[in-house]
């Protein structure tokens, strides 16, 4: 059997916080911005973090996310 390679994609959007939370972006923030208020794409600034519900998957396709 071949090694089991960590998903680069996934590797790439994720991060750790200082208390192990797995961090991620938001979306809606890349186009569109016109139709959007200020205080909506400030929100979307900021990081949020990934569903208890998905940690498990997510941990299976990157086991070290930096």
């Amino acid at each position: 059997m071949p090694k089991m390679r960590s998903h680069k994609g996934t590797k790439k959007r994720l991060k750790i916080s200082g208390s192990g939370k797995v961090m991620r972006g938001r979306p809606g923030t890349s186009h569109l911005a016109p139709g959007k208020t200020q205080a909506r794409i400030r929100r979307l600034r900021k990081e949020g973090t990934v569903c208890t519900s998905d940690l498990k998957h997510i941990r299976q396709m990157v086991d070290n996310i930096q």
